[in-house]
């Protein structure tokens, strides 16, 4: 694994949640992500449990229910997928918790699919009006 684009983290919060939350890849310097999607995912994460909106043992029960269902379905469980089930906690998370409906994620998450397809390899993804049509 690679540090890719990380955006800078409070190391407070970040050890919180490696107290926490496990499985968490980590190296000597830290949490240690694939894509820079992936650091954005951990860095939402840390945001929404450091304004209270979640507690850690109810995001550790939450990302563990979403790797059983993953294995139930034939995940291998390698550790690759570990931040897609990251996501799917975390999109749930947010619906639960009512901070964004579950059917404003679907249409943003197809939003984002739609201008990954026409975005050239190695540049940056940006969403535009016309992504949100279906």
């Amino acid at each position: 694994m690679t540090k890719k684009n990380m955006m800078p983290l409070d190391p407070h919060a970040v050890r919180r949640a490696a107290a926490e939350v496990p499985d968490i890849p980590f190296d000597a310097e830290g949490p240690v992500f694939r894509e820079p999607w992936e650091a954005q995912a951990f860095a939402i994460t840390l945001a929404l449990h450091e304004r209270g909106v979640f507690a850690w043992k109810e995001w550790a029960a939450i990302l563990g229910e979403e790797i059983k269902r993953a294995q139930a379905n034939g995940d291998r469980d390698t550790g690759e997928t570990y931040y897609r089930h990251w996501l799917a906690a975390l999109e749930r998370l947010i619906a639960e918790k009512g901070v964004a409906p579950r059917d404003t994620l679907v249409r943003y998450r197809n939003a984002w699919d739609h201008a990954a397809e026409r975005t050239p390899h190695g540049k940056p993804i940006e969403l535009k009006p016309e992504d949100f049509k279906t």
